[in-house]
């Protein structure tokens, strides 16, 4: 079961940060007039550093894989494969259409109907 974890919701259209530690959950709202791409890894980094959390081997990240927009998928997927490596986390996968609001409780129901895939992750963009 998962129990702490980053869930990056970044597809270009309402991108959010949520960290699920200790039984809390802090959701960071990206905005919009500046290029996500380019500040995801600082935000995630500020968000990490704000609340003390400790990125160990029992945490995981959960990444919207689309559809969405192509740059914003790549980057968050970049960045989670690369904590993923550095850190030896778990590294899951989720549909943007299974997510219905971004809230701990759409989360965990996303998580207990087992609509999180962790084998390949394939993305899908908008064409």
């Amino acid at each position: 079961m998962i129990k702490d974890f980053i869930i990056l919701n970044c597809i270009g259209k309402d991108d959010k940060i949520g960290l699920r530690i200790n039984e809390n959950f802090y959701i960071h709202e990206l905005d919009i007039k500046v290029n996500n791409n380019d500040q995801l890894v600082s935000n995630i980094l500020n968000l990490v550093k704000k609340y003390k959390v400790n990125i160990d081997n029992k945490f995981s990240m959960i990444v919207n894989i689309g559809p969405g927009s192509f740059s914003s998928i790549r980057t968050s997927l970049s960045v989670a494969k690369g904590m993923k490596i550095s850190k030896n986390i778990y590294l899951y996968g989720f549909k943007n259409s299974d997510l219905k609001q971004f809230d701990l409780a759409n989360i965990e129901l996303l998580i207990s109907k087992n609509l999180i895939q962790n084998k390949l992750i394939k993305p899908i963009y908008l064409s």
